[in-house]
């Protein structure tokens, strides 16, 4: 049953689509009494009808309503909104600790006298297991078999844990390991576009298909018109139990798309040109809604690329509206012919219908581009906004070189039981990976093209060249295979390794030794080039300090040539059979093969086949023994699954928060400090605190596995926090790593170490940050591992809108500097005391008043902002944390 309001406006009414009727709550009946709202943004009308559908007069009321609609007088408005998503989706890196989370809460909700049986999900859940798969074997045809025996021999605790969340809870999903990455299963299968459910009238509702994630990637699905967005784990378990997720109402920022691209130009190059416009632009916390001509030229999974880069953009979400290109999409993927009914006939009678007739929306701000100046582009080799032309990708590097890497020497060095060496620039992996490209048939039959004609041409894929091919859905197997392409990706190495995000997340598993060894003994910078959409410094692979953004085809491409220091466009990419010299243009298919392939062998047949029994898994699946009934039996001795600390002596009336006495900063940061430096998802180092965890309980090396598979141990995790291996803290003179100076002694140690020791003397920590602190994945890890180490507050010029949300959601009070102040302006080293007070009455984004104590004994104070954006937000802070709230709220009715 799905919980509806009260409608005071009276804007229920009913809607008959092929002889089945369903109410819906009407925009064109709330105009009536709001005004005109035919001009909202598309992706602020599915608001409003949000807020009408559950407009109770206390958690949404009339005049929340009226806001929505006086939005468009300044195309601003400042006030927090109540927004309740009709379901949640999660992948296993992030659902496993959120399942930990919600099995402690049940074993807490029995403590604090309560039914165990009130946590369980409100709104549907899928959980999706992509996140698990390493490309430990690769080149050969046994590939895929071998790496999934390794993923199951590896995951067998989580799997077996997963496995009991999907029977102990309602509502609750799990769609099994090697089916496709999350948010591919979620556009080819899950996403409805319009979801229905009976009320508590028992009449059937129909209303937009809207959802938030625990992957920041959940914004592909806004390329379908369904609005979502990535959240902390703790947020999203806040949201199955009921609880609205607190917002402000958002700025829009319209992109108007015209003309369409060029011969030869991909959807990779277009969302990179993308990606770039907006980070200049600067559209944190905001909207993006694109509109104009050009969407009649773009294909559905164009958009998608596109909607699945807001993380890298910086955007809440970036929102296409429903067309008919939604429509060819969801004939294509074999979604039931009424459901494709409704979602026509409810987009055109809500007002949610684009077509070339309709006006323009008004936006907060706007900026163009025309399609058809695109040029080939990569990104990198340290930020996916950092576009670099094709052309001028080999100046660039050697400049970063010598900038940042190296200068003088440039060695190349002799790979032991090779006969090829090994250089500055050289092209270690190459990866047709992750839910960005590998969703879109126009890029991957571009690949298996560029391998077919390079085959043809007698060119192979250099020696030294990881090559891996890891779709998004099984489905792209299946057209690889019809076209034949399949055959010709296989003889370059790209043969398939998995169904899961792989490389893109570092799951790239280990190069071979000689040419590790190679890159590690003599310091080189090897090159990654990868489809993904992230590549944030020690995130693809341990020994690749360079890593690019770029198209599948070019992926192949660069896989040929074998380095990034010799131009891709002037310069041969090999030498042909015939001793003749190949170009880049000779190999690269035309428009019209690849769309001629698309239509001959991308089919709805595809889609129904291989979603048909999407949660049965295979037979290893199908043989796992789960025990447990209600609550779990936390195995004491398991190194993945442990009873988090969260709620240990939780009572019902939460402890009053103290203020911040002369804190000690654990680090201080420069900007851009993502998730990934906060809490890595990739290897565990032997010597590193969490190593030598798992080495005490007698894990082999070998069975280290990942910080992104160990999450569900928070001992692991804790140890990993800001253990990046690419990180620098600025209290230590350019030292690589996640060490931090300990103050009482000035001893330089394991960052988890000196955390320990503050712990034992009871002094609180912060930290201090740049700018854009918490950028990347919506990784709840980065901000449970701060609090666990005993942070208190974080400090910095500007915080991501996920990261910031779960700092608040875990207890840890964000501040922001003034304008124009950060670290270097007051001259903060690490060797002083910080004092904040004033906790127990804080206001959402008050001033607050920091006192500074160096160790010299002067004393200063400055002014930062404080980042709790909403009261809902700071009823969760008061709690200790929002799971704490909703524990309380559950267990007192």
């Amino acid at each position: 049953m799905i919980p509806t309001g009260q409608d005071s406006l009276g804007t229920r009414t009913t809607l008959n689509v092929e002889g089945k009727t369903y109410a819906y709550y009407s925009l064109a009946k709330a105009a009536t009494t709001l005004g005109d709202v035919s001009r909202l943004p598309f992706s602020m009308k599915v608001l409003l009808e949000n807020l009408l559908r559950f407009e109770d007069g206390t958690t949404v009321t009339k005049d929340d309503l009226q806001s929505m609609a006086d939005w468009l007088k300044e195309r601003r408005i400042n006030r927090e909104i109540q927004y309740r998503p009709a379901r949640v989706l999660m992948q296993d890196f992030t659902g496993v600790p959120a399942v930990v989370d919600l099995a402690a809460m049940r074993d807490a909700m029995r403590q604090l006298g309560g039914d165990p049986q009130k946590i369980n999900p409100l709104v549907p859940v899928h959980l999706v297991i992509d996140h698990s798969v390493m490309v430990d074997e690769f080149g050969t045809p046994k590939a895929f078999e071998k790496n999934v025996e390794f993923e199951y021999e590896r995951n067998g605790e989580r799997y077996e844990f997963l496995k009991w969340g999907s029977q102990a809870f309602d509502n609750f999903k799990v769609v099994p390991p090697g089916t496709g990455i999350c948010h591919q299963v979620n556009l080819e299968h899950i996403a409805q576009g319009v979801w229905t459910g009976e009320d508590q009238t028992g009449e059937k509702v129909a209303y937009p298909d809207t959802l938030v994630g625990t992957d920041s990637h959940t914004t592909m699905v806004n390329g379908l018109g369904v609005l979502g967005w990535g959240v902390g784990g703790i947020e999203a378990e806040a949201a199955m139990l009921g609880q609205p997720v607190s917002m402000l109402i958002p700025e829009v920022v319209g992109f108007r798309l015209s003309g369409e691209l060029k011969e030869g130009i991909t959807a990779t190059d277009l969302v990179l040109t993308v990606t770039q416009m907006l980070r200049q632009k600067g559209v944190v916390g905001r909207f993006v809604e694109f509109y104009g001509p050009g969407l009649d030229n773009l294909p559905l999974a164009d958009r998608a690329t596109i909607s699945n880069m807001a993380p890298e953009y910086g955007a809440t979400c970036g929102f296409f509206p429903i067309d008919e290109r939604t429509i060819d999409y969801l004939k294509l993927t074999g979604r039931d012919e009424d459901s494709i009914a409704l979602v026509r006939a409810y987009a055109q009678v809500q007002g949610l219908w684009r077509d070339a007739n309709s006006p323009d929306p008004l936006f907060t701000d706007t900026l163009e581009l025309d399609m058809s100046t695109i040029e080939p582009s990569l990104a990198g080799p340290k930020r996916p906004q950092d576009r670099v032309l094709l052309s001028e990708l080999d100046d660039q590097f050697n400049a970063e070189l010598d900038k940042t890497y190296k200068k003088g020497s440039d060695p190349r060095v002799a790979v032991e039981g090779e006969s090829y060496d090994f250089g500055n620039g050289d092209v270690a992996i190459a990866a047709i990976t992750s839910c960005t490209n590998t969703s879109n048939p126009s890029v991957l039959i571009a690949a298996g093209l560029v391998a077919r004609k390079a085959r043809e041409k007698g060119l192979t894929s250099k020696p030294w060249v990881k090559t891996s091919l890891a779709p998004g859905s099984q489905v792209v197997t299946d057209y690889l295979t019809e076209s034949g392409l399949t055959e010709d990706l296989n003889a370059l190495g790209f043969d398939l390794v998995g169904y899961g995000c792989t490389t893109c997340i570092g799951n790239s598993g280990p190069l071979p030794e000689p040419i590790s060894k190679a890159i590690n003994d003599n310091d080189l910078v090897a090159a990654s080039v990868l489809s993904g959409n992230r590549n944030f410094e020690g995130r693809v692979s341990p020994d690749c300090r360079a890593n690019y953004l770029a198209s599948p085809p070019l992926v192949v491409a660069y896989a040929i040539k074998g380095t990034v220091r010799s131009d891709m466009v002037s310069e041969p990419i090999g030498t042909a059979s015939n001793g003749e010299p190949v170009y880049l243009k000779d190999i690269w298919p035309t428009n019209e093969e690849v769309r001629n392939l698309i239509d001959a062998h991308v089919h709805s047949e595809m889609f129904r086949r291989r979603y048909a029994d999407v949660y049965r898994g295979d037979e290893r699946w199908q043989k796992i023994d789960i025990t447990g009934g209600e609550t779990y039996g936390w195995p004491a001795g398991s190194t993945y699954i442990q009873n988090p600390p969260y709620f240990t002596g939780m009572t019902m009336t939460a402890t009053a928060l103290t203020d911040i006495q002369r804190a000690r900063p654990l680090a201080i940061f420069g900007d851009s400090i993502t998730t990934d430096h906060i809490s890595p998802a990739g290897a565990i180092k032997p010597d590193s605190p969490a190593g030598r965890y798992l080495l005490d309980r007698q894990v082999s090396r070998g069975e280290f596995n990942s910080y992104g598979s160990r999450r569900g141990n928070h001992e692991v995790m804790m140890r990993g926090t800001f253990a990046n291996i690419r990180i620098r803290n600025r209290m230590l003179d350019n030292v690589e790593g996640g060490f931090t100076k300990y103050a009482p002694t000035g001893e330089t140690m394991p960052i988890y170490d000196a955390a320990m020791l503050y712990k034992h003397d009871n002094r609180p920590l912060v930290i201090v940050a740049g700018k854009e602190y918490g950028t990347g994945s919506s990784r709840d890890w980065a901000a449970k591992g701060t609090i666990l180490l005993g942070v208190r507050a974080v400090i910095a010029e500007s915080f991501e809108r996920i990261h910031r949300s779960n700092l608040v959601g875990m207890g840890v009070l964000p501040l922001q500097f003034q304008d124009g102040e950060n670290a270097e302006t007051h001259r903060l080293t690490g060797a002083e005391k910080y004092t904040i007070e004033g906790i127990a009455d804080l206001k959402p984004r008050q001033d607050v008043t920091v006192k500074v104590t160096r160790d010299s004994g002067e004393e200063f104070s400055f002014t930062a902002r404080c980042r709790i954006d909403t009261y809902n937000e700071l009823e969760y802070y008061n709690a200790g944390g929002i799971l704490q709230y909703v524990l309380r709220k559950l267990a007192a009715q």
